[in-house]
């Protein structure tokens, strides 16, 4: 296809029909005074520009090579259309021939000839502007590339490993973790997942591959982290060297609802909140809140590993209480876009019904959300035992208890009371399919099905017989 395009900067008042000096043809005035069928004849501004060229495409991660690197692409998208027309931009700058326009013909699935229809401008006789388009085509190679010829000649061969720790009773962190590396397609690039006692390691073949995961890490928990590296081989003649590289990274023990008490240093830097606080939340910062005066504040991770601390109790320890009398609300606060209010109340333990009287008379910042005959989870903080001889708990544990949070749905927790007992069981299975999402090593599959099939997943008596009761009479 071609055009010329007519001098509309003249800005002529009209314009005058001429014949055209070749065909003698009759078309609007221009510099070359030509048809578009002769001035094509005569210039073909296509001529010593590539048409034919080569993409190598490795089959096993699906990248292109741009070199000295490869990239990976989408086919039939717009940054696989720009890689394309790379190749062409010194050619058409040597030509002086400007791009236009391109865009992809369609073609088979599975074609390795990719043909990309390319419009070009140039300037030919006496300044006019003459337009082509011409097909490009690209003949796709298959090669792998140098890592996936390194992994697949050893699946266990890796250059770098980020091993993952979180040195608590339980994984909560590593859990979540775990979710926002699958959101963000972060894992992509590990070779091998291994799980350890205390966390996972994750296995990859470059180093800037485990750097980017250490700081995506960084950004999601308050971490610490370690490096170093191991020489494997060396080369004297051309003095390169091979190194194995290991990360360690340390995530903060810390986790949500945790009750801590602060060291004497630490709050006093914090504007002397608690020591009793609690943690609402934990980011790259760790937001703590005083549920005795409604104070917050948040921590920064590197202000944390300064002078870290543990969880004094976690959410595994919480006791069930049941609310007997509440005083007016005093203050209100609100925290992640809940209103909550100090108040005095009357608790006492669940598991004490009908064995003792006692009873606390504590203040909480549920004021808003409890009332007679409600239940909350707290702490017990009578006989809590602390191994840090920096810790004096006697001074500040006040009533005995510290509420947490609200139980709602109290009755449909009552009907399904034999059922809960399978939850700490289907936890701990939980624990040792830790890194299974993320493509790490599979349980064995008997060792599965036998813990899964001691859990008592099913209806008790009671509730069997009502739901056979009401079938007979939907059926009657």
């Amino acid at each position: 296809m071609s055009r010329c395009i007519p001098m509309d900067q003249l800005n002529l008042a009209t314009f005058h029909t001429i014949p055209c000096c070749q065909c003698a043809s009759p078309l609007e005035l221009n510099t070359a005074n030509m048809c578009v069928k002769c001035l094509r004849s005569k210039t073909n501004i296509t001529e010593g520009l590539l048409k034919k060229l080569r993409l190598t495409h490795c089959t096993e991660c699906e990248c292109y090579l741009q070199p000295p690197t490869w990239i990976k692409l989408i086919p039939q998208s717009k940054q696989f259309l720009a890689f394309c027309l790379k190749k062409l931009e010194q050619n058409m700058k040597f030509k002086r021939v400007r791009l236009v326009h391109a865009e992809t013909l369609p073609s088979e699935p599975d074609s390795k000839i990719i043909k990309i229809k390319v419009f070009v401008q140039k300037e030919v006789i006496n300044g006019t502007i003459l337009e082509q388009s011409y097909v490009v085509e690209y003949v796709q190679y298959n090669r792998i590339c140098e890592d996936c010829t390194r992994v697949n000649a050893n699946a266990n061969q890796w250059s770098a490993v980020v091993q993952l720790r979180q040195h608590v009773s339980h994984m909560r962190s590593i859990f979540d973790l775990e979710q926002a590396i699958l959101k963000h397609g972060v894992g992509r690039n590990v070779v091998r997942i291994k799980k350890m006692k205390q966390g996972i390691d994750f296995f990859f073949d470059r180093e800037s591959c485990a750097k980017k995961f250490v700081d995506f890490v960084k950004a999601q928990v308050p971490v610490k982290i370690c490096n170093g590296k191991e020489l494997v081989s060396r080369d004297k003649k051309s003095n390169d060297y091979n190194y194995k590289y290991t990360f360690s990274v340390e995530i903060c023990p810390v986790c949500r609802e945790d009750l801590i008490f602060l060291p004497p240093k630490v709050a006093s830097s914090l504007g002397n909140i608690g020591p009793i606080v609690v943690c609402t939340r934990v980011t790259n910062t760790i937001a703590l809140f005083d549920p005795i005066t409604s104070g917050r504040c948040f921590l920064v991770g590197d202000v944390y590993w300064r002078a870290p601390f543990k969880s004094l109790l976690t959410s595994k320890e919480l006791v069930e209480y049941v609310v007997l009398d509440v005083e007016e609300v005093h203050s209100e606060v609100t925290v992640d876009g809940k209103k909550f209010g100090l108040a005095n109340v009357e608790v006492a333990r669940v598991k004490d019904f009908g064995k003792n009287d006692t009873r606390f008379n504590i203040k909480t910042h549920l004021g808003y959300l409890l009332k007679f005959g409600d239940h909350a989870f707290g702490y017990d903080l009578c006989g809590v035992n602390s191994g840090d001889s920096e810790i004096e708990l006697a001074e500040y544990i006040g009533g005995g208890a510290i509420l947490i949070k609200k139980r709602y749905e109290e009755k449909r927790h009552k009907k399904r009371g034999k059922r809960q007992s399978c939850s700490k069981d289907l936890e701990g299975i939980y624990d040792k399919m830790l890194g299974l999402s993320l493509g790490g090593e599979e349980l064995p599959y008997d060792l599965l099905e036998e813990q899964l099939s001691g859990l008592s997943l099913h209806l008790n008596d009671e509730e069997s017989e009502a739901k056979s009761k009401k079938v007979r009479r939907i059926t009657d």
